[in-house]
Order: C-alpha cells, then sequence, then structure tokens
C-alpha cells in the first residue's frame, strides 16, 4: 500500500516490532513528531515517552526510555535505549527507569546537569501518563 510505512523498533535485548504502520508517533527530544508514509528523511533522538503506532490492525504503544528514530519516506525505524510493550510496563519497572534518571543527574558533570534533569522529568511525566508513582 502507498499509504503505510515499515515500522521496525529494537532494543538492546531483541527486536520488539516489526509491521506495516499507517503513522508513528515519535517522543522526540525536541518535540513529539507522527511520521505517515513519503515522510522527509528526518533522524531524531528520543526522549523518555511513549511511541504509539497506528495500523490496520490497531494501536500498539510502547515505552522507549530515550535512543533514536530514523523516519524516511518508506520507514520509521527506532533503536530504543529500553523499550517495552505499554500494557507490560510494571511499577517494578518505572521503580528502575527512575531510579536511572535519578543516578544520570547526580553522576552528571555541571555542563550536563541541565540534560539530565530534563530526562528525569521526562521520566516523572511519563510514570504520571502511565498512573504509576514516580517515587
Amino acid at each position: 500500500m502507498a499509504d503505510t510505512l515499515n515500522f521496525d523498533l529494537v532494543s538492546p535485548e531483541r527486536s520488539l516490532a516489526s509491521f506495516e504502520a499507517t503513522a508513528v508517533q515519535i517522543p522526540g527530544s525536541e518535540g513529539d513528531m507522527t511520521a505517515m508514509a513519503n515522510h522527509e528523511p528526518v533522524l531524531t533522538t528520543l526522549r523518555p515517552g511513549v511511541l504509539s503506532v497506528s495500523a490496520a490492525g490497531g494501536v500498539s504503544e510502547y515505552v522507549v526510555t530515550g535512543g533514536f528514530a530514523e523516519v524516511t519516506a518508506q520507514g520509521v525505524t527506532v533503536i530504543a535505549e529500553r523499550a517495552m510493550a505499554k500494557a507490560d510496563v510494571t511499577q517494578e519497572d518505572m521503580d528502575g527507569i527512575i531510579a536511572g534518571a535519578a543516578e544520570a543527574v547526580e553522576k552528571a558533570s555541571e555542563e550536563a546537569q541541565e540534560a539530565a534533569r530534563k530526562v528525569q522529568s521526562d521520566v516523572a511525566a511519563l510514570a504520571a501518563a502511565l498512573g504509576l508513582n514516580a517515587a
């Protein structure tokens, strides 16, 4: 179909998804974006958030903690630092993500503090969006 694009989501552990999609909503570090067929090529970094993929069979949602998304006219490839199906995220998973963000703030150099705090803020917003505790 001309109005679909290939979608691939991989993390260091495994390939999580690979299918034809009609739209991919990406939590980009510079703001959310939606990629569709024939999109101009772009490479963006990801912020912690929900990646939403629309396809003929419905919408699939994945939680990502960072990484990159490459968008071309034919597809979207997401290489995530960590990714999991939104429905599978537990409070224990969120606690680990929150702890990792807090540790990154503690270990960040003075120059990197602002970026680390931004990630920590994005993680707290993600927890709230998932209805999980951020404490």
